[in-house]
């Protein structure tokens, strides 16, 4: 009942004003007040804390690595990703990420690797899945980035990456010395 309520609530174009709920007796109002209500509050404060599910892309091209440099804090140069959206797949939201923020168009994607450390984000705490794929089209710096590049492999260790993004290319390298 909690999750149905809820669902509704987060579709946002419900045509329901409000749920009303109707207990007959003590017993019921107990459940509903320690289950429903519970399970409500519990939802709508501890996990509105996050953590947040994020994607990142390792795009490969004959070039190199597809980077951009961000254009909001925490500034520098990150993977092309962000945040997954209610009701989407991790596959679907770092294809839209991509695009979004290089102009390409992903393929042959595979996951990598999960990264959970609380500080990775200084804003927030997010668990991000990086996947590795190839592309195809012409990378352009999208709306949200104020540039793009191409870095050859041999180049990474010498940039200033946001969030743990070195890291993440770092495990990424060791993977292709194997």
């Amino acid at each position: 009942m909690a999750q149905e309520a809820l669902r509704h609530i987060r579709q946002g174009e419900t045509p329901l004003k409000e749920i009303i709920f109707c207990v007959t007796d003590e017993k019921a109002s107990t459940v509903f007040n320690q289950g429903v209500l519970g399970y409500l509050e519990y939802v709508t404060t501890k996990l509105s804390n996050g953590p947040y599910v994020t994607v990142d892309a390792i795009i490969e091209l004959s070039e190199g690595i597809v980077v951009i440099q961000r254009s909001n804090p925490p500034f520098g140069w990150a993977l092309p990703g962000g945040f997954v959206d209610y009701g989407e797949s991790l596959e679907d939201a770092v294809t839209r990420e991509a695009k979004e923020e290089t102009n390409l168009d992903l393929t042959e994607i595979k996951q990598f690797h999960t990264y959970s450390d609380p500080a990775r984000d200084p804003r927030f705490h997010t668990v991000g899945t990086v996947f590795i794929a190839k592309a195809k089209g012409t990378p352009k710096a999208g709306d949200d980035a104020a540039g793009l590049k191409v870095v050859k492999l041999s180049e990474i260790k010498n940039i200033d990456f946001a969030f743990d993004h070195k890291k993440i290319l770092e495990d990424y390298l060791k993977t292709k010395k194997d």
